[in-house]
């Protein structure tokens, strides 16, 4: 049975094909390419980039996708290994040993103690009431003055210091291409498929979306990029969104 890479290269090869005409049509490089073809999967980003790249590379040769990912699943992805949660052992049983009530005569006495003191101070509140009620309007002056202070703390308020990085979420409606740099000749920091949202940081960031088929936002306030099938391209700086023309845009 031939291996996932022999099926790719043979699929490939038979409709007169190269590679650079494939990474046109898949937007995907063509480092990956081969290295899907040779099976080195740890030159790929990881095993989700690694099946996300077989199924748009066997749709675009026309070949069955779930067959290369299932095959790549059972025989290189690790399976996940279930915990098993030991059970606790019932508690440990026992009579219920009730303590033995407590005599009642001292607690009438000690309760009858508390009333007497509570009866007492309930006598010296209504005496102390008759004084000239200089602690009512202290109080007064206190609510009076509370406004002006809470006004001078909100004056007091330091301003919220301006962002010194961008902070960038690309949630994909579907499958879109992606490629993210810093900034012209700097090293791509993403280039892949992206199937669900994933946030990127940084000082300066350009982007390169295959579609517009995504919701972006920059330091929590959305973009507008546009709506169509074309590829757009944007500058990200903490203080301004630069809509990029296509040779300026990364892995243009």
């Amino acid at each position: 049975m031939p291996t996932i890479g022999d099926t790719l290269r043979e699929a490939r090869m038979r409709q007169r094909l190269d590679i650079a005409d494939v990474e046109q049509k898949t937007k995907i490089r063509a480092k990956y390419l081969r290295a899907l073809e040779n099976e080195e999967w740890e030159l790929l980003p990881g095993p989700t980039f690694v099946k996300t790249f077989l199924r748009t590379y066997a749709e675009a040769l026309g070949l069955d996708p779930h067959m290369l990912v299932e095959a790549y699943r059972a025989s290189y992805e690790p399976r996940d290994e279930t915990e098993q949660l030991q059970p606790l052992g019932p508690a440990a049983g026992g009579r219920d040993r009730r303590r033995p009530r407590p005599p009642l005569g001292p607690w009438l006495a000690i309760g009858a103690v508390v009333l007497a003191v509570v009866a007492a101070l309930l006598v010296i509140g209504l005496v102390g009431d008759d004084d000239d009620g200089e602690p009512e309007r202290a109080s007064q002056d206190t609510t009076e003055r509370q406004p002006r202070r809470d006004r001078r703390d909100r004056r007091e308020t330091p301003a919220r210091p301006r962002p010194r990085r961008v902070v960038l979420r690309i949630a994909p409606e579907a499958q879109t291409y992606v490629c993210i740099d810093t900034g012209e000749g700097t090293e791509i920091r993403f280039e892949g498929i992206l199937e669900a949202p994933q946030t990127f940081r940084g000082r300066r960031l350009r982007v390169n979306l295959g579609n517009t088929s995504v919701e972006v936002t920059a330091n929590r306030k959305r973009v507008d990029v546009g709506s169509g099938p074309d590829p757009v391209g944007f500058e990200f700086t903490p203080g301004r969104t630069t809509p990029l023309a296509s040779g300026q845009r990364p892995c243009s």
